[in-house]
């Protein structure tokens, strides 16, 4: 069980990257949970087009996403 004070349960604590597959394509990443999973609802309007932009070319070019820590931890 989590303790809801633990850092693997914060929502910010990670983020879904999807890196570029070609060197001159942006990457993306959104903030989620250690299991990946985007709180879409909490995204801007820009945000989540921006995420279900990325889930739609992964493979083609983006890589399959990745949970990371964020950058600001």
């Amino acid at each position: 069980m989590h303790d809801s004070t633990s850092t693997d349960c914060n929502p910010t604590a990670y983020e879904l990257h999807f890196k570029s597959l070609f060197d001159e394509a942006p990457a993306y990443s959104f903030p989620c949970d250690v299991s990946g999973h985007v709180d879409m609802d909490s995204l801007s309007d820009r945000a989540r087009n921006n995420y279900l932009y990325a889930r739609v070319l992964v493979g083609r070019e983006l890589s399959r996403p990745a949970v990371q820590r964020a950058a600001s931890q």
